[in-house]
């Protein structure tokens, strides 16, 4: 088991395990959207800072994964 869970953390510091983990984040920011729409029709301040909040963290996210992707020395177009 030690070999899979070694495996496990190498795909996590892969590019492609790195491109997944910015599609899961992206893919979370879908909920915080719905989430703040319906805080905003509710008028309830406490759930729409909650949503800030989440906004705040998933950007810090994939910010975060951003650097790592540059620091794997990515050649994708896309990353410059």
């Amino acid at each position: 088991m030690s070999n899979a869970l070694t495996k496990a953390k190498g795909f996590k510091k892969s590019k492609s395990g790195t491109y997944l983990s910015i599609g899961t984040t992206a893919f979370g920011a879908l909920s915080v959207v719905k989430q703040a729409k319906k805080a905003r029709s509710e008028h309830d301040t406490l759930k729409l800072v909650d949503a800030v909040v989440s906004a705040a963290a998933i950007v810090t996210g994939l910010a975060i994964l951003y650097r790592e992707l540059k620091r794997l020395g990515d050649d994708d177009v896309l990353l410059g």
